[in-house]
């Protein structure tokens, strides 16, 4: 067993949440990768301590099935770090009922039964840390984003709600929302001299975060001890969202 953390990550195949894992392996920690396909990162090759779980977020009882086996296996639960979710732009006077739906079933009511269902563990494990893996749509008016922008706003005011009522169990929440990522899924797109122009002109930093960036941030509060970090978002966007 080792001596680090033991931590779940939903969506744990590729782009993000991948690199998380591979972050968080490579710290130490022995990692819980939750995907469809029961597999870990797909698009990396990760070494360390991997328990493969099958969990689509929209089915609740594999949510519970798969941290239960988890704690199981591992022995505890330290941590829950909430990256799956699903994006579909649309403009809002088109967009279907059942899409909409489907985007808040997996990036709110998924990340919802998954920190209720990890609740116990960590209380029996003296307190934990939950990471939701927001958006920096949730504070922006970004056209054709209308499902995603309001997933992620819930995610936030989730993040909120769970930390002061647990609180007393020393369980902590941070909501962590990066701007734009590069992944394997829009590299193309981000490479574009288009997008390259926009990103110049509207993010100070000149450049989009990459993924292992998000994941160093989720390493690193993970590694510190700081009981009154809770409730908050931290914004990943190159100070975007602030830029006049």
């Amino acid at each position: 067993m080792t001596t680090g953390k033991v931590i779940a990550v939903t969506g744990a195949s590729r782009g993000i949440g991948s690199a998380i894992v591979e972050e968080l392996a490579r710290r130490g920690h022995t990692v819980g990768c939750l995907s469809r396909k029961g597999v870990g990162p797909e698009d990396r090759e990760v070494g360390g301590e991997l328990i493969h779980l099958t969990c689509d977020m929209e089915i609740e009882s594999q949510i519970t099935e798969a941290l239960g086996a988890l704690a199981e296996r591992a022995g505890r639960i330290d941590g829950l770090v909430n990256n799956a979710g699903l994006h579909q732009e649309g403009r809002s006077q088109n967009f279907k009922t059942a899409d909409f739906e489907k985007i808040l079933t997996t990036n709110v009511t998924g990340t919802f039964i998954a920190c209720r269902e990890a609740y116990p563990h960590l209380v029996a494990n003296g307190g934990g840390l939950i990471v939701n893996i927001g958006s920096f749509y949730e504070i922006l008016g970004a056209r054709y984003n209308l499902a995603y922008s309001c997933s992620k706003a819930a995610m936030g005011a989730l993040t909120r709600v769970l930390s002061v009522e647990w609180a007393e169990q020393k369980i902590r929440l941070i909501d962590v929302a990066p701007g734009y990522v590069v992944t394997d899924l829009n590299r193309d797109y981000m490479a574009r001299e288009s997008f390259r122009d926009f990103v110049r002109q509207r993010v100070p930093i000149g450049e989009p975060c990459e993924p292992e960036e998000v994941a160093r941030l989720v390493a690193t509060l993970y590694a510190e001890d700081l009981p009154h970090l809770t409730g908050e978002t931290i914004v990943l966007d190159g100070a975007q969202n602030i830029n006049q």
